[in-house]
């Protein structure tokens, strides 16, 4: 009998509106069975300063792994290393 499996890693994908990378990140997010919670940098000054050149950023597990466009590989390998 398999022992338990490791939850799916919460994601914080850190967006704004009209963001074609940010589409396509959480496309992406979402095809690899991540939960993802979607943050508009811009309904905050402070994300807005801290990301506005840098979207989408994605923080997995409370942590910040990607800014722009995310390598479907470097994410694969992360899943895989946390057994996801």
């Amino acid at each position: 009998m398999p022992g338990p499996r490791t939850p799916p890693p919460a994601a914080t994908l850190y967006t704004r509106r009209g963001c074609c990378l940010c589409e396509d990140a959480h496309a992406l997010l979402l095809a690899h069975g991540l939960s993802v919670t979607l943050v508009d940098i811009d309904a905050t000054p402070e994300f807005r300063e801290r990301y506005n050149h840098c979207v989408p950023v994605v923080a997995i597990d409370g942590k910040e792994r990607f800014r722009g466009r995310i390598d479907p590989r470097l994410l694969r390998r992360f899943l895989a290393g946390r057994g996801a």
